[in-house]
């Protein structure tokens, strides 16, 4: 179960410096909002399968329920109610505004891991059957 997996810390490392970028140099009303929260999803869910050999749905679902777990906290207000409201890092990593949106964007991310991972399935699979002819 416990595994290091370069191909998803490779993809991990890319998404996570694309979300930086994204979140110090694009100030605008579509990608750092929305492109962002898809992203975010993706990256969480490469972070996992870096280290842990699991099925696609399990920890698809678990990344899902646990990025709608934060959007639950923002509506409550979590980084005024831990006093972080001064901290950029935490306003950054936790959110401070909840939005139906973000939901929907984290919906998008996961629907396109599952996509991109059964593709990957696919295309493995008649490398496989290729190989063996």
């Amino acid at each position: 179960m416990l595994t290091f997996n370069k191909k998803y810390f490779g993809l991990t490392i890319l998404i996570f410096v694309i979300e930086v970028l994204i979140a110090l140099f694009v100030h605008d009303t579509i990608i750092r909002p929305y492109i962002g929260d898809v992203l975010v999803v993706i990256l969480i869910y490469c972070f996992i399968k870096s280290f842990l050999k699991l099925p696609v749905l399990p920890v698809a679902l678990f990344v899902l329920l646990f990025s709608f777990g934060i959007e639950f906290l923002q509506y409550l207000n979590i980084v005024e109610k831990l006093g972080l409201q001064n901290s950029k890092l935490a306003r950054t990593v936790i959110g401070t505004s909840f939005a139906w949106i973000d939901l929907v964007c984290y919906i998008a991310g996961i629907i396109i891991v599952l996509i991109a991972e059964k593709n990957l399935r696919k295309i493995e699979d008649n490398i496989i059957v290729t190989n063996k002819t």
